[in-house]
């Protein structure tokens, strides 16, 4: 499931949205270490008041790098755009294993540090390829009986581990750098906790092992590269400007569109799915609806071959 959140507004002052006018769009900022996705969030918000704003994937607060935020109608994206594949780079820590199994935990085991070489590695690194079941950590937002784990952790009830879980990764490279820290490279599916990994890691090579630093580079097919600073993206939007926005229509990338007229999209708008009865439309997955290049909504056919509205984009 995607990681999404809305927020209150917050008190610094910034731009404001005319009753006629919206702020709809995405924009990728580089989160740095240190604050949470909630705050990035926060802080957007008070901004850009009164649009809605969320974001995608969390990052946890000592990790840095790509945190895509969407803005107002944009919100409606979340679930569509949180898939395909995430790719992070880091250093694991060896010799021990922290009850978060980052840096920023407890230590709650050691273990001898064994001697690396670039064989071991990439035959450790191998054993980690494809399909495999991942076990989540104990300080996590997977829930149980309605609370996140990590609350109860930090509580400090006993907690049995939550069940393991399929995941994909399709690569892995592993350096060492020194002789207690490993340097890597990760794409994987979305849902893999890069701790758990970096504990996995450990196990395998005998040891034990915590996450030190992440930063992710890919997510939600956006990349880093395309990405501003935390501080960048508030001075444009502390001055109005929303030239770092990414529209709605481009950040549904490749999937499919079809276009319609002025009058098919005020039916759209108003609810009325059965205007696209008899259209050509794609056969599989959701496609996008535009009308002169603007987004109106999201669509796809139901096993009865009639197109189900999925999102609709007020103007």
């Amino acid at each position: 499931m995607p990681s999404f959140e809305t927020h209150d507004n917050g008190s610094v002052a910034g731009v404001t949205v005319a009753p006629n006018k919206s702020i709809n769009g995405i924009m990728l900022v580089d989160k740095p270490a240190g604050i949470t996705s909630a705050e990035v969030v926060r802080q957007v918000k008070a901004r850009v008041k009164p649009a809605r704003v969320g974001h995608l994937g969390t990052l946890d607060p000592f990790a840095n790098g790509l945190l895509p935020i969407l803005i107002g109608q944009a919100t409606k994206l979340a679930d569509l755009l949180e898939h395909g594949a995430k790719e992070y780079e880091g250093l694991i820590a060896l010799g021990a294993e922290t009850d978060t199994l980052d840096r920023c935990g407890k230590m709650v085991k050691e273990a001898p540090v064994p001697e690396m070489n670039s064989e071991l590695l990439a035959r450790i690194a191998a054993g980690f390829i494809g399909r495999i079941e991942q076990v989540p950590p104990v300080f996590s937002a997977i829930k149980r009986e309605g609370v996140p784990l990590y609350k109860l952790a930090r509580r400090g009830d006993a907690i049995a581990p939550a069940p393991a879980r399929m995941i994909e990764i399709s690569k892995l490279e592993l350096l060492a750098e020194g002789s207690a820290l490993i340097r890597f490279n990760l794409e994987c599916s979305p849902g893999t906790y890069v701790r758990s990994l970096a504990r996995d890691i450990g196990v395998a090579l005998g040891s034990a092992a915590h996450l030190a630093e992440l930063r992710r580079l890919r997510s939600s097919g956006f990349s880093i590269a395309e990405a501003h600073s935390l501080e960048e993206t508030l001075s444009w939007l502390g001055e109005g400007s929303l030239e770092i926005l990414i529209g709605m229509r481009p950040a549904l990338g490749r999937m499919v569109e079809v276009s319609v007229n002025e009058s098919v999209k005020r039916r759209l708008w108003n609810g009325d799915w059965m205007v696209l009865d008899g259209q050509s439309l794609p056969r599989t997955g959701p496609f996008k609806i535009v009308c002169e290049g603007e987004l109106v909504a999201i669509a796809q056919l139901g096993p009865d071959r009639r197109a189900k509205l999925l999102r609709v984009f007020q103007a």
